[in-house]
Parts: structure tokens; sequence; C-alpha cells
């Protein structure tokens, strides 16, 4: 990351590295600590430097550095512990764990939960694929199928596709001797940290396939939910298919 200073007036645009900036400063700020996070200069579960240094860094007001932290930890990219700082957030960190899986017990119990690898295969990315993981059509792409079970009862069809250029050496025996959460292995093994998704959800009914893996009838209704998720700049690297009961569970989101 840059060390050139920025200057802070009490306007609403300032001038980074020479150029016009048309945002509040602690946008501006917000924008070079993204950097630095998708370069890798602080890495999941690190400490970042405090608000002190940071503003010393960059020639602004600690006011200013604390506003865009603020702004990145609401997001969950940072993380503040009382009285140790700020860190990185990572998917190994039971806050952020299971964020992007929105399916809720009615009853509010939490349930133990597994997962069982149905296959792992590189092949050429189809063309709907390639469009919602920017690649080119005929890219190499890693596509695994896998049934998420909760108290021992199948609940969750995942198809995921990745890129297979940022996941090479990833394998079926890798995936089934995992134990920590799916992005926590992305980023421990392949530096690559999903950071934001998109979703659609709709209603669908089972076919034969989803079915017999779901232990339910064909026809039985599913919650079909499509997920983009995206990495720092966001650069898309994941796109999964969910298939999901919902007799005991609710999807639940928050709207801010």
């Amino acid at each position: 990351m840059s060390d050139q200073p920025i200057v802070e007036r009490n306007t609403d645009t300032e001038r980074v590295g020479g150029s016009a900036a048309f945002s509040p400063l602690y946008q501006q700020i917000k924008a070079l600590l993204l950097q630095g996070l998708d370069r890798g200069e602080w890495k999941p579960g690190e400490a970042i430097p405090s608000e002190l240094e940071l503003a010393a860094r960059f020639q602004v007001s600690q006011g200013t550095v604390r506003k865009a932290i603020d702004e990145l930890a609401a997001e969950n990219l940072l993380l503040r512990r009382q009285g140790k700082g700020t860190f990185v957030a990572t998917h190994s960190e039971a806050k952020v764990r299971f964020r992007f899986l929105r399916l809720t017990p009615d009853d509010a119990e939490p349930s133990a939960s597994g997962s069982r690898i149905l296959d792992c295969r590189r092949l050429r990315a189809p063309a709907d694929v390639a469009a919602a993981l920017d690649l080119r059509s005929g890219d190499s792409v890693l596509n695994l199928r896998r049934v998420l079970s909760f108290n021992d009862s199948p609940t969750i069809l995942d198809d995921i596709w990745l890129p297979g250029a940022s996941f090479k050496g990833l394998t079926a025996d890798l995936l089934a001797s995992n134990r920590s959460p799916l992005y926590a292995l992305f980023e421990s093994e392949y530096g690559v940290s999903m950071v934001r998704a998109e979703e659609k959800i709709k209603a669908v009914a089972a076919d034969s396939q989803q079915a017999e893996l779901l232990e339910v009838a064909v026809g039985h209704p599913l919650l079909q939910v499509e997920r983009v998720s995206f990495t720092y700049g966001d650069r898309p690297m994941e796109l999964r298919r969910g298939a999901y009961l919902t007799e005991r569970f609710h999807y639940r989101n928050s709207l801010n």
C-alpha cells in the first residue's frame, strides 16, 4: 500500500495521489484499507495497525480513520476486539463463520451440522457459469456438490462452481478431510476471502435427483438459492446454487 499522505481539508472531496477524488475523505481511507486487504498486507485473523498509526501513515485525523474502520467493521470485513485492537475478519471466526448461511431453525435451537461431498471435478466452464464468474466460456472451473445435514437430516444440496485458476489443488480428498467451514478453507489454503454476496431466491419443486439426495418425494417444495460470492475488488469467486428444505427452518435476512 502506498504511504503517500492525504491532505485533509474541511470539504467533502479531496485529492488522492494527485488526482481528483469525488468522495468523502474517510471513504478514500476506506478504499486504501481495502486495497491493502486485497493485496494481503494484513491476513485474515491478523491485527491491522492502530488508528493512530494509520492516521500518521495517511496524514489524516484519527476520527477520519475511525469512521473508515467503523464502516469496514459494519460490513464484517474487520472485527474490533475490546482492549486488543482491530483484526481482519476471517471465516474461522464464530461471528463471521455463518454470515452467508441464512437458514435458521424455527425453534432457534442450535443444530449439529455435517457435510458430505458428492462430487468434485474440473471441467470447462458452461456459458452461464462463465458469465457469473466473469470468465471466458471454456475456462477451467471446479464444480463440487455436497449435502449439508443438520441433526443428521439432509437439508441443503449445494452445487458450487469456482474459478479453476484460483483453486488449483482443491480435490475431493482435501474437501473430505477438511473440518473447517468451506470459506475458511478458501482463506487458509488459497488466499481467497469471500467478503460479500448477491442472491436470488425462488420456490421450486424437487426433481428426482434432489428428492433422492434430500430424502423427500419428487415434487416436494424446496427453496432455491443462487448466490454469487465476491472477494475484494468485487471479483466474483464462487457461484453457488442451493436447494433448501424448510420444514424446520426459515430463511432469515436483515435489511438495512
